[in-house]
């Protein structure tokens, strides 16, 4: 049969940004790639289980959720989880990519997302695993 879909992590406190996560990147980024399944998170307690079952993908964190922003939670997970899987991080405004680099963040997006971005960068991220890629 087909390939189990890949799973990947929304977080962000407000649902709003997690829907325009869901509906830019959509339910196969790219004809090669199976389709995806989002797994949404609103609070960082679900972020660290879903991350520590080590059963997601790829996750995407806003960077500008509260009380704890995805830009710092990006950089706790990747020195925390070894094998670590990859994270996009989204961000509000162009001058805050260097902050989502710090974080060690495998790409960044920006908001407003553009549909075509978002696909294409969720999918070059899932076709590279756990390689680091930056796009923008």
């Amino acid at each position: 049969m087909g390939e189990q879909a890949k799973r990947i992590l929304v977080f962000s406190h407000k649902a709003e940004v997690r829907d325009a996560i869901v509906n830019a990147v959509g339910r196969r980024p790219a004809a090669d790639l199976g389709r995806v399944e989002y797994v949404e998170a609103a609070g960082i307690a679900d972020v660290l289980s879903e991350m520590d079952a080590g059963t997601v993908d790829l996750a995407i964190l806003d960077g500008e959720a509260q009380p704890t922003g995805g830009i710092g939670l990006t950089r706790q997970l990747k020195n925390e989880i070894t094998d670590c899987p990859p994270i996009i991080v989204s961000v509000r405004r162009h001058d805050d990519r260097w902050l989502a680099t710090w974080s060690q963040a495998d790409a960044v997006l920006e908001h407003p997302l553009d549909p075509l971005t978002a696909a294409e960068t969720v999918a070059g991220v899932l076709r590279a695993g756990r390689v680091p890629v930056v796009n923008g």
